[in-house]
């Protein structure tokens, strides 16, 4: 295995986690419909490690780059040619998460602290139309009902909750603003 091939394993690799977090994140929705909550807590902390072993393996593919002093050139292998349908978006193309949390916050400030899911990201369409780019708007190649900026808004969703601004015990499909959230946002809107 050459140096671009370990590269591309590392690519391959973080496309498979992503799948991971696709299917804890179905199973976790299944459990909290049937009220298995058992099942739902272990899979937000299978979710949890996973996020983690992500962290980990961006870390481990940062020092690979590093080793090669960014002299990596990337050939396609067949492997990737393959793949081609279901192929990483490249970073920095699709707009990142942190600039879904003030629009989030805001969407939830002025619906009275909670929202079902779908008019979040109704109104988050609304609000982002400006900010939101090609690449957001086309679906992801995993799933093709759901858009890119769908599922990066949740990711984001993810993340406000781990951070305490988005409570973790709102009923499923609910998404519910914190104290700590409001506080927050009053502190980082005008940034926005």
């Amino acid at each position: 295995m050459n140096k671009n091939e370990v590269h591309i394993a590392f690519e391959i690799l973080l496309e498979e986690i992503e799948e991971v977090f696709n299917v804890i994140s179905y199973e976790g929705e299944k459990a909290f419909k049937l009220k298995d909550f058992d099942k739902a807590k272990q899979l937000i902390e299978n979710g949890v490690k996973l996020k983690t072993f992500r962290e980990q393996v961006k870390e481990l593919q940062q020092k690979w780059k590093n080793i090669f002093d960014g002299k990596v050139t990337y050939r396609y292998t067949r492997k990737i040619a393959k793949r081609k349908n279901t192929e990483r978006l490249k970073r920095g193309l699709r707009t990142p998460e942190n600039a879904f949390i003030i629009p989030i916050l805001e969407t939830l400030i002025e619906n009275n602290r909670s929202m079902e899911i779908k008019k979040v990201l109704k109104q988050l369409s609304i609000k982002m139309s400006d900010t939101l780019n090609q690449y957001d708007k086309q679906t992801l190649p995993s799933d093709s009902k759901q858009k890119r900026w769908e599922n990066t808004s949740q990711w984001a969703r993810n993340t406000m909750v781990n951070n305490g601004l988005l409570a973790s015990d709102s009923p499923r499909g609910i998404w519910e603003i914190t104290e700590k959230g409001r506080e927050y946002y009053q502190e980082n809107k005008a940034g926005f």
